[in-house]
């Protein structure tokens, strides 16, 4: 996303005194991700499994709590679609009375690694394990949200979901609730296309998902179509309050591995959203470390009050910054709107069609798939690329937190591949062959290095050269020793005993 970066006044964000300028701004601000918020907030918790209002609490929750504490200023919370996935499967296998136990355990874990100082080391996982993993959430939800568009229940994991798309084509138009839904997503996600590309300033003034589903709900109830709306509970009663007993929950080793994987992607979302957030304005940075506490303390109290996980988001963060936010002032207020709107509209979430909801996030999902920037990636820096196909599709094949897993574990055995070159100098003089080796001599490298040595001829002495190499490891020292013994020839060791190759 390319924005231009925003000029603020020293000491703007940090939570001084707000003049009449600046909270005017904000207050604008506020409004606009508010209305942004609200049909992500309720689409995202209806593909989730859940009562559309719990998406609405996690919202509130970040702007009120996580919005007021320190870490960034300008980035929004809420509830995300890289969660979508995986809170869906947890409250399937598991059931939504376990949603509020996994939710408040991971915000505990998040304030305790915020703590101690992790909050910054979540910048080193690679880019392209995140862009890699938001790919394959989008996948899959793009997968997951076609049947909901046809009015169609989705076979059940990601492989089945997308082996049955071919059957799903048919069924479009089987029927006239089909067709009816068919056409309401298809025309949300056409508005949230073409929004930004109309003229004037009414696409800035207002978001493309509120106007979207706004059309789609207001030609439900003008033509009355036969599709699917939102079931309202109201906000009190949608809420489970999560007790000790709830505790038990996590004896189940599965149930941890998920508790893992929302502590590690919601964390690494957040602040991968922030340094974002970061490079929009010229207003004073993020400290990782309180974000990090920030989101695990809106972790918590969404995991007491049985709402989905919360993590920071860019779609509204980057509202924020556009609509010319200038302080934290901008995200509470937008909490508060959101609380008004559950508390005293609750009913207008049931004319809300669900597949429209479906339609925002079939955009909202191909948005995480790096279709413009794959192409030169796979240029420039083609095992970034590798990476990150196959973490994205780790997820679809596996589930998120194997996924993960792979994607960093690849990540890693890149990088130590390419940091452990190694270059090998063959010379022949009369009496004897010298192989030079220069760079860094570890395992990976090992079978080239023998090769090359096993391939010199016989009817003469080799002699070793070490002396060059920055950092030879154990496993090659070894080998190396084995193989000088064995063939009974010269070793020149480096310089000194403390350098890098002779640790």
């Amino acid at each position: 996303m390319s924005l231009p970066r925003l000029p603020l006044r020293p000491g703007a964000l940090s939570g001084g005194t707000l003049s009449g300028g600046t909270l005017a701004r904000d207050l604008l601000a506020s409004v606009v991700v508010f209305l942004v918020a609200v049909p992500l907030c309720v689409g995202i918790a209806v593909a989730s499994g859940v009562p559309a209002e719990l998406g609405l609490v996690t919202g509130i929750v970040g702007g009120l709590l996580a919005g007021a504490m320190p870490g960034s200023s300008l980035q929004v919370s809420g509830p995300a679609a890289g969660l979508t996935v995986l809170v869906y499967e947890a409250v399937t296998t598991h059931g939504v009375s376990a949603l509020g136990i996994l939710v408040l355990t991971t915000g505990l874990l998040q304030i305790l690694l915020g703590a101690v100082g992790l909050g910054r080391w979540f910048r080193a996982i690679s880019t392209s394990v995140v862009h890699g993993m938001l790919a394959g959430i989008g996948l899959v939800l793009i997968c997951g949200q076609l049947y909901v568009v046809a009015g169609a229940d989705a076979p059940g994991s990601s492989i089945d979901n997308l082996a049955g798309l071919p059957t799903l084509l048919t069924r479009f138009t089987d029927g006239a609730q089909a067709l009816s839904s068919t056409v309401i997503g298809v025309a949300t996600i056409a508005v949230l296309i073409l929004w930004k590309r109309l003229p004037g300033r009414l696409p800035q003034l207002l978001p493309g998902p509120l106007v979207a589903v706004g059309l789609a709900t207001a030609a439900v109830a003008v033509l009355n179509l036969p599709v699917a709306t939102i079931t309202v509970r109201g906000l009190l009663d949608s809420l489970r309050l999560t007790g000790i007993g709830d505790f038990a929950f996590l004896a189940d080793p599965g149930l941890l591995g998920v508790v893992l994987a929302f502590t590690l992607i919601a964390s690494a979302e957040s602040l991968f959203s922030a340094a974002a957030v970061d490079r929009m304005h010229d207003g004073p940075r993020t400290r990782y470390n309180k974000e990090l506490i920030a989101q695990g303390a809106g972790n918590t109290v969404c995991g007491f009050l049985g709402a989905l996980p919360m993590t920071a988001v860019i779609v509204r963060s980057a509202a924020n910054v556009q609509a010319g936010a200038r302080t934290k002032a901008s995200r509470i207020l937008h909490g508060v709107w959101l609380l008004l709107f559950a508390a005293l509209f609750p009913a207008v979430l049931g004319l809300v069609p669900v597949a429209a909801l479906a339609g925002v996030l079939i955009h909202a999902g191909a948005k995480l798939v790096p279709v413009a920037t794959f192409r030169p990636l796979w240029r420039e820096h083609r095992g970034e690329a590798v990476v990150l196909v196959v973490t994205a599709l780790a997820i679809i094949v596996t589930d998120m937190f194997l996924g993960v897993l792979l994607g960093i574990g690849l990540a890693v055995v890149k990088t130590a591949w390419e940091t452990s070159a190694v270059r090998l100098d063959v010379q022949e003089h009369d009496d004897r062959t010298t192989v030079a080796l220069s760079g860094s001599a570890t395992f990976l490298r090992l079978p080239l290095i023998l090769d090359t040595l096993e391939a010199q001829p016989k009817d003469r002495p080799v002699e070793l050269d070490l002396s060059r190499l920055r950092h030879l490891d154990h496993a090659c020292r070894t080998a190396l020793e084995s193989w000088t013994t064995h063939q009974g020839t010269a070793s020149r060791e480096p310089a000194s005993a403390g350098s890098p190759a002779g640790k």
